[in-house]
């Protein structure tokens, strides 16, 4: 293992192991501000979400990141918009494997999720995925192909079910003192 991926392997340990755990959302954004490749203003990360490789994960301006999110960068991106909504629990991959290879090969993708994107209550967001503007991803979707920007999904595999309004706003400041 190289010095750097050593120093990556440290910090997130750190930080799922410790910081993330801390009841301060001002402890743990300003470790994530170093950490994380990019964390922009008014974003918020509440308690107990794990982060696999913090270099690949970028976050917008005013992002909410609720309690026990997993965001699987480990060896590709995961670019999230601006005024994003992510519900507890909700788990963002970007590695897996291929299931026809004789060797267990790896397979994965970047992961981008559009501005004012929507997803619920323990969602998962699979491997090469982009969510489109607006989008709605529902409690316990599975996302396994691309969404159309302003599409409301669900299920298992997700499918549209419908179609959200496109005169979208809103700015995100949802930060809560002990989460």
């Amino acid at each position: 293992m190289n010095s750097r991926a050593l120093i990556g392997s440290f910090a997130a340990y750190f930080f799922n192991g410790f910081i993330g755990k801390i009841p301060s959302q001002m402890i743990r954004n300003l470790y994530l501000r170093m950490y994380l490749s990019g964390f922009g203003r008014g974003t918020s990360v509440q308690s107990n979400c794990r982060f696999l490789n913090g270099r690949k994960l970028h976050l917008g301006q005013r992002d909410v990141i609720n309690f026990g999110c997993l965001f699987d960068g480990r060896k590709y991106d995961i670019r999230i918009g601006d005024d994003v909504s992510i519900g507890p629990e909700a788990s963002i991959l970007t590695l897996g494997h291929d299931p026809q290879s004789p060797d267990f090969a790896d397979r994965g993708g970047e992961v981008t999720i559009g501005n004012r994107v929507w997803i619920g209550y323990r969602a998962l967001i699979l491997p090469s995925v982009k969510i489109g503007e607006g989008a709605v991803v529902g409690a316990c979707a599975v996302v396994t192909k691309d969404v159309e920007p302003f599409a409301i999904m669900a299920g298992n595999p997700a499918r549209k079910i419908g179609e959200r309004n496109r005169d979208l706003t809103y700015h995100l400041d949802y930060h809560p003192f002990l989460m």
